[in-house]
């Protein structure tokens, strides 16, 4: 086999290999969400304060306690807030 055939062979496979690549992403198939107007098709969200409490949770917090997750998420965020830490 000389050196000529062999680059031929060698930039037939490089051919075909890009002609694969390319052929694949013309196989792509939409990924795009087909809205219709006023049908959610989604989960449905349940407001913050109505979930079980998890044992990961802050203490004192109960299922729809709406008041005291807003307090608990106020003081949470004080506590991050470094004007307030210097202080």
């Amino acid at each position: 086999m000389s050196l000529r055939s062999a680059v031929q062979r060698v930039m037939a496979i490089a051919m075909v290999g890009a002609c694969a690549v390319v052929l694949t992403g013309c196989g792509e198939s939409s990924q795009v969400i087909r809205y219709q107007q006023g049908k959610y098709q989604g989960k449905t969200d349940s407001k913050p304060w109505d979930n079980e409490p998890s044992p990961f949770s802050a203490s004192g917090l109960t299922k729809g306690d709406r008041i005291a997750w807003e307090t608990q998420i106020k003081t949470r965020n004080q506590n991050q807030n470094e004007y307030q830490r210097a202080e």
